[in-house]
């Protein structure tokens, strides 16, 4: 092999990437499904997309905002994968959601010509940045949050020092309960009224995060969406008896979170002509097997969602091998902390290839911890048989986002296995 295979290369898989496999050359990523592997034939740990789930996931949250009156701005952070930002905009996308003015940059290289940024900018750096970026993408529709008289001073004075010629920035006033946002009525209507004259902003509508409030269940979540609803009311029939938009900032932009709950968020946001709804959901792409898997079992019993038409399907697996059997109704596999996410439960193994065929994992597997490069996965072995050293074990990630920033490429297959395509992300 030639030292220049190991070079990572821009727009390139090669073996410098975990996953890929080590003895084959460096390709483009656009010639990934002519190389026709199988899973068999690449190297564990593995990230996979499922392209029939994927594409079903955004097809099907695609139909969902556009019967509910709202428009689809997916949070990017989620997957940092230019390719998926793609298809989420060409499947009807209104635009994308970042943190960040770092992660706005990639998404615009990708194609968005609107964005949230659902966070608080406070520096100059971050001003001059946006500014940049707005001058060079002619057309961008874009708000940030502000939650803070300081916050609004802050940018004022970047504003002064940058030399203070361009058109206002819009913003979104940023309601909150548990993270940022403002706490009362009072203060979030006088951001709205200090925004008014302010140099350097333009409100442009209200934003919040219901999120971490979620508790998947219908009694209590039904009632927080009843109080988040009659907060923003509030709010918004003062903003709009004021007068504190713009003529030209009209209509008003509404954004909330929505992945835990989004058939209970996406009513509120619905407010006809006078209203620009925004989901900000970006895990229903690839969906998982545990965490938002139990939030959309109850979303479908709310919703009625019938057995024989799927909602949301997980798309994400981790490929793993067993290393070791150490003793009865253990076996350690070579993925962990490194490679799966851990911080809303352990995954699930899903999937086993037993004589080169994919089958279900028996009901009874269980991941009970991951060390850094080692999951645990445990059986009863009177109640079924475990996998023994060297056979393959897929697990299904609880918590999507914390799985992609672990992986700079996944590959995509059929449902025979076979890779057709592959993503990059851009977490760094």
């Amino acid at each position: 092999m030639d030292q220049d295979d190991d070079t990572p290369r821009p727009g390139w898989l090669g073996p410098w990437l975990k996953g890929f496999p080590a003895l084959q050359p460096p390709l483009p990523l656009a010639d990934v499904a002519q190389r026709g592997w199988t899973l068999q034939e690449l190297p564990t740990p593995l990230a996979v997309v499922r392209q029939q789930a994927l594409a079903h996931n955004i097809a099907w949250m695609q139909d969902f905002a556009a019967r509910h009156g709202v428009q689809l701005a997916p949070h990017g952070k989620t997957t940092m994968s230019p390719q998926l930002f793609k298809r989420q905009l060409d499947a009807g996308a209104w635009g994308l959601t970042f943190a960040n003015v770092h992660q706005l940059r990639l998404g615009l290289a990708a194609g968005a010509r609107r964005a949230l940024i659902a966070n608080q900018l406070i520096s100059a750096a971050d001003l001059a940045e946006l500014l940049e970026l707005r001058r060079r993408h002619a057309g961008l529709e874009l708000a940030f949050f502000v939650d803070s008289q300081a916050q609004l001073d802050l940018i004022a004075a970047h504003w002064a020092q940058l030399g203070g010629a361009e058109a206002r920035i819009d913003v979104l006033v940023e309601l909150g309960t548990s993270r940022c946002g403002v706490r009362e009525h009072g203060p979030a209507l006088a951001l709205a009224r200090a925004l008014k004259t302010h140099p350097a902003l333009r409100l442009r509508g209200v934003g919040f995060y219901e999120g971490l409030q979620i508790q998947g269940e219908s009694t209590p979540d039904v009632a927080l969406m009843q109080q988040w609803q009659a907060r923003l009311q509030a709010l918004l029939d003062a903003i709009e008896a004021e007068g504190l938009l713009d003529a030209d900032a009209q209509p008003l932009w509404l954004s909330g979170g929505g992945s835990a709950a989004f058939d209970l968020v996406a009513p509120v946001l619905a407010g006809g002509s006078r209203r620009l709804g925004l989901l900000r959901s970006g895990c229903y792409v690839c969906h998982d097997h545990e965490h938002y898997g139990r939030y959309m079992r109850t979303m479908d019993e709310r919703m009625g969602t019938p057995l024989s038409s799927p909602s949301l399907l997980p798309a994400l697996e981790v490929w793993t091998q067993v290393l070791s059997c150490p003793e009865p109704g253990l076996a350690l596999l070579n993925a962990g902390r490194r490679d799966l996410s851990f911080d809303a439960g352990w995954p699930r193994p899903v999937w086993q290839l037993q004589g080169g065929e994919r089958m279900q994992a028996p009901a009874g597997w269980r991941v009970t911890g991951l060390n850094d490069q080692h999951a645990y996965l445990r059986w009863d072995p009177d109640a079924c048989d475990g996998p023994a050293v060297g056979a393959c074990v897929a697990l299904g990630p609880s918590h999507p986002c914390t799985t992609f920033d672990k992986w700079a490429w996944m590959a995509v297959v059929d449902e025979d296995d076979r890779v057709i395509d592959a993503i990059t992300t851009q977490f760094c």
